[in-house]
C-alpha cells in the first residue's frame, strides 16, 4: 500500500512538471544501491533536481535522499555516515560581478586535479566561465552572476570508468580516490557521474550564500556530462563549453531536453497540449482559427548504439519511408574517429561524404545531414563502414537519427520561427518544443539558447535577486550651489541597461520611482542619485522595474523594493 501511494504521488509530481526523488522512501541504504539519475539518449539528468535556489517539492527519506558520505583523501575507501565533511577547499575568483548577497554564484569545484594540477584547474574553470558568459549563452544575464573556482587536491589524476563499489559496513571505494568520485560507464561519451553526492553538498554549503550552483569539472578531455542538482561536466576543450551550457540549462532553467530519443521533457521549453503551452507569448504566426501550427515532421529511424565499430562488420540499419516527406536529415555522432578516411557513412549505398569535426580528435562529436530530396517509399539502409584498424577499441558510434520533413511551407527551418516543433520520446512519444534548431537544449553544438529559454534564464536568476544592491547616504555639496550641503542618496543598482559596462547592448530600460513616507516624488523619477535639501529625516523607499526584449511575461520578479531611514539631517543644511 505504501508503494503504491508513493508511486501515485509520483506521478502527481511528474504532471506538474516536479521530479520526486523517492530513493530512500524504497528502504534503499545508499545512493548507489538505486541511482538518482536516468540514461538519456546523449547523457544524463539528476532526478533530485535540486536547485539551491528552487525550492522544488522533494519526496525524500534522509538528507538529500542520501545518507552522508565521509570524505577522507587519504584513503581509497570513502565511509558512509549521517553527515559529510566537506574536503579542503581553496576559493579563487573568476569573474565577479557583485556581492554574493545579491548574485547568483557558480562554483567550479575540482576532482582528478592532483596538487600539481592546481593552475590547471584553474586555467580550465576559467575558459569555461569566460567561454559561457562573455561571447554568448549568458552574456546577457552576465551582470547577476559570479563564477569561482574552488580547488580540491586529489590523490589520482582524471575520472574513473567504473561505478562505485559497495564493501559492505557502510563502505564504498571508487576506482579514482578524488574527493567527488567522478566517473563514466565505460567507454560511453555521454553521462558522467559523482559518487558521493552528500561531499559535494557538503562542499557547496560550506561556503554559504558564495555557493548557489555547484559545478563538479572532472580532469578528463573527453565529451560528458550531468544536470541537476550537481552540474558536472569535464574540461575537454571541444566540448567542456558546449556541454557546461546544456547542463546549466537543466540545473538553473529547470527543463528537461528538447533533443529526441530523451523520456524528460518539462519545463517552459516542452509543449504536451496544443492549445496550451508555455510559449505563446513568442509564437511567430498563428492559423486560420488563431491556435498554432504542428509543423509537420516524422522521425523514420532513431538508435543509441553506444557501440565500438571495427573493420570487418559493418553497423548498420534499415528503416521504412513513407515516401510522403519532402526533405529529411541524418543526424548522427561519433566517437573516436580523428581522420577522415577512417569511417565510410553511406545512406542506400551513397556516400554521405563524413568528414570529422576540426581538431576533434578522438572526443565526440554530432554531424547533421540534410537533404531537400524526398526518401523513396520502402526500406532504406544507412550503413556505418570504420576503414581503419588502428581505431579498432575507440572509434565508436554513439547515435543516429533519420528525420523526414514536409516543404518549408509545412515545416519551417527557418532560424528564428516559433512553432510547435514536434519531439520524439525514447518510446516515440510526441511532444512539442519552441523551434526547429535554435536552442543549445536540442542541438548542444549550438551556443544559444531559443528565446523562451532565455527568457526562463532570467526568470529564475531573478528569484533570489534583487536589481537593487542597496542605497547609500551621504551629505555633499548641493550640485548647483557648492555653499550648500545637502543630504544626497545614492541608489546602486545591478549593471543592466544603461549602466551596462560591456559592448552587449540589448533592448533594456529601468523605470525608477521615489517615496518619502509613502508620498510619491515625482522630481527624482528614473534619477539614481537624489539631493535632499530641506526636512531630509524620513524613509525613502526606491522602486525599480526592469524592462528587456528578451522576457516578454509580466512577473513580478522585474520590479525590486527597497525602503532606507534616514534619521538626522545634514548638520549644516537649511
Amino acid at each position: 500500500m505504501m508503494l503504491s501511494l508513493v508511486a501515485a504521488f509520483a506521478v502527481f509530481l511528474h504532471v506538474l512538471g516536479v521530479y520526486a526523488h523517492v530513493n530512500n522512501l524504497m528502504g534503499w541504504e545508499s545512493a548507489s544501491d538505486k541511482p538518482s539519475v536516468k540514461q538519456l539518449g546523449n547523457h544524463a539528468i539528476d532526478l533530485n533536481m535540486e536547485s539551491r535556489r528552487a525550492g522544488n517539492l522533494l519526496v525524500q527519506g534522509s538528507q538529500n535522499g542520501f545518507h552522508g558520505i565521509e570524505y577522507d583523501s587519504s584513503t581509497d575507501a570513502h565511509e558512509i555516515s549521517s553527515e559529510a565533511t566537506p574536503p579542503p577547499l581553496e576559493i579563487i575568483p573568476l569573474i565577479i560581478s557583485g556581492p554574493s548577497t545579491n548574485r547568483v554564484d557558480l562554483v567550479f569545484f575540482s576532482d582528478g586535479y592532483l596538487p600539481q594540477e592546481r593552475q590547471k584547474f584553474i586555467d580550465d574553470a576559467l575558459r569555461l566561465a569566460v567561454d559561457v558568459s562573455k561571447n554568448q549563452t549568458f552574456n546577457t544575464v552576465q551582470p547577476l552572476l559570479n563564477f569561482w573556482a574552488a580547488f580540491s587536491p586529489s590523490n589520482e589524476t582524471g575520472i574513473g570508468n567504473e561505478g562505485p563499489k559497495d564493501l559492505g559496513s557502510r563502505v564504498v571505494i571508487c576506482e579514482k580516490r578524488t574527493p567527488f568520485g567522478l566517473y563514466r560507464v565505460g567507454t560511453e561519451l555521454r553521462g558522467v557521474y559523482y559518487a558521493y553526492p552528500n561531499v559535494g553538498r557538503a562542499a557547496c554549503d560550506s561556503l554559504g550564500e558564495q555557493c548557489d550552483y555547484p559545478i563538479l569539472l572532472g580532469n578528463d578531455p573527453l565529451y560528458g556530462g550531468l544536470g541537476g542538482d550537481f552540474t558536472v561536466i569535464t574540461a575537454s576543450i571541444l566540448n567542456g563549453p558546449l556541454v557546461l551550457r546544456h547542463e546549466l540549462g537543466h540545473s538553473i532553467l529547470e527543463v528537461g531536453e528538447e533533443y529526441d530519443g530523451g523520456y524528460a521533457y518539462f519545463g517552459s521549453n516542452a509543449g504536451h497540449d496544443t492549445k496550451d503551452f508555455p510559449w505563446k507569448q513568442w509564437l511567430s504566426r498563428v492559423d486560420q482559427l488563431g491556435g498554432p501550427r504542428i509543423e509537420r515532421s516524422v522521425m523514420a529511424m532513431q538508435a543509441y548504439p553506444w557501440t565500438l565499430l571495427n573493420t570487418t562488420t559493418p553497423w548498420s540499419v534499415s528503416f521504412n519511408s513513407s515516401g510522403t516527406y519532402e526533405r529529411y536529415s541524418v543526424q548522427l555522432s561519433l566517437a573516436g574517429i580523428p581522420n577522415k578516411g577512417d569511417l565510410l557513412v553511406t545512406l542506400d549505398g551513397v556516400d554521405l561524404g563524413w568528414e570529422p569535426r576540426t581538431a576533434v580528435g578522438m572526443d565526440r562529436w554530432f554531424y547533421n545531414y540534410f537533404s531537400s530530396a524526398t526518401l523513396s517509399p520502402g526500406i532504406h539502409e544507412l550503413k556505418f563502414s570504420l576503414l581503419n584498424g588502428e581505431n579498432l577499441g575507440s572509434a565508436q558510434l554513439c547515435s543516429t537519427e533519420i528525420l523526414e520533413y514536409g516543404s518549408e511551407d509545412e515545416f519551417v527551418t527557418e532560424p528564428g520561427f516559433y512553432s510547435l516543433y514536434p519531439t520524439y520520446s525514447d518510446v516515440n512519444e510526441t511532444s512539442y518544443r519552441p523551434t526547429n534548431g535554435d536552442c543549445l537544449m536540442r542541438a548542444v553544438t549550438t551556443p544559444n539558447f531559443c528565446k523562451v529559454c532565455l527568457e526562463t534564464l532570467w526568470l529564475n536568476l531573478l528569484r533570489n535577486v534583487t536589481f537593487i544592491d542597496d542605497i547609500n547616504e551621504s551629505c555633499s555639496q548641493r550640485s548647483d550651489s557648492p555653499s550648500i550641503l545637502v543630504k544626497t542618496l545614492r541608489l546602486g543598482l545591478l549593471p543592466l541597461a544603461h549602466l551596462r559596462n560591456s559592448d552587449i547592448i540589448p533592448n533594456e530600460s529601468y523605470t525608477i520611482f521615489w517615496k518619502k513616507n509613502g508620498k510619491a516624488l515625482p522630481q527624482y523619477t528614473n534619477k539614481t542619485v537624489i539631493e535632499i535639501e530641506e526636512d531630509s529625516v524620513g524613509e525613502y523607499t526606491a522602486t525599480v522595474k526592469f524592462s528587456t526584449e528578451e522576457i516578454r511575461i509580466n512577473s513580478p520578479r522585474l520590479e525590486s523594493e527597497l525602503t532606507y531611514q534616514v534619521v538626522e539631517p545634514c548638520k549644516d543644511s537649511r
